[in-house]
């Protein structure tokens, strides 16, 4: 981890933050979640970085991105991270997101498969049965209850930030808490306004990929998002699509589930470079 670097790019009009893992490797370019940042995926990258080149991108509004006032819908993250690509030269990469970065990176798959090799996708943020739009006082109802709990985590210490989050996520490894603790210190409010955007008809955009996706999800009734219907759905719409439940995971599958989670990661890795020759970055 000492050797990681840290870097900028202009992208999209604004300046996004990355922490690069570095080598002559295949790339995975990870978009993290809502409130978290880029350190977030460091359990991931240290276990996969012996193979891959792994960029992890603080989207824009959390980590040490620019934070513009508005721009938060998922077009505008997928964009960052097109920008990103072509800025860094990446020949292809893989691109892996969770939630709101699931999103991310479906959409970039969706509009821009000529730059991604496959695609990740743990728990992303759609939603099931698909209604389009989704009922916008749903939505507001959740942009509220994100909108209080991140007002007061905001009067919180880091002490008492870590207490929570350890209290309301049992299931974590302690070494996950780090870097969330201080994602959250650095997480502009308006962020959260991707919550009122996040309406885009994932099946319209998931027939349209081009390339493997991996589609890891957990249990709805542990907070997962994607349960089996939406998984099946998915694979029905494209083939290309591997669903891969993660047994005892919620949403944050890789954090309640890491050594299936990153199980199935490998797997699929292994597949995908069976499959086509290494792209240089």
């Amino acid at each position: 981890m000492a050797q990681w670097q840290d870097g900028y790019v202009k992208s999209n009009g604004i300046r996004l933050h990355y922490t690069r893992t570095g080598g002559d490797k295949w790339p995975i370019v990870m978009a993290h979640g809502l409130t978290d940042n880029s350190r977030c995926w460091s359990r991931v990258a240290r276990a996969l970085e012996h193979y891959n080149d792994l960029i992890m991108v603080d989207a824009r509004g959390h980590g040490k991105s620019d934070k513009p006032e508005t721009g938060y819908a998922p077009e505008d993250h997928a964009a960052d991270l097109a920008g990103l690509i072509q800025e860094l030269k990446l020949e292809r990469p893989i691109v892996m997101g969770h939630s709101m970065g699931g999103v991310s990176a479906g959409l970039l798959a969706a509009q821009h498969p000529e730059l991604v090799s496959a695609a990740i996708l743990e728990d992303p943020a759609w939603h099931w049965p698909t209604t389009v739009p989704q009922d916008y006082d749903d939505a507001r109802a959740t942009y509220e209850s994100w909108k209080a709990r991140n007002e007061s985590r905001g009067v919180m210490s880091a002490a008492e930030l870590r207490a929570q989050g350890r209290f309301d996520n049992p299931r974590w490894a302690l070494e996950e808490f780090d870097d969330w603790v201080v994602a959250k210190e650095q997480a502009a409010p308006q962020v959260i306004e991707f919550i009122l955007h996040n309406r885009p008809d994932w099946p319209e955009l998931a027939a349209k990929f081009e390339a493997p996706v991996l589609l890891v999800y957990g249990d709805p009734a542990l907070g997962g998002i994607i349960g089996p219907d939406l998984a099946a759905e998915a694979r029905r719409v494209n083939p290309l699509i591997q669903p891969t439940q993660i047994p005892g995971a919620g949403h944050n599958v890789r954090r309640e589930g890491f050594g299936d989670f990153m199980s199935a990661v490998r797997e699929f890795l292994a597949a995908v470079r069976r499959a086509a020759p290494e792209p240089t970055a």
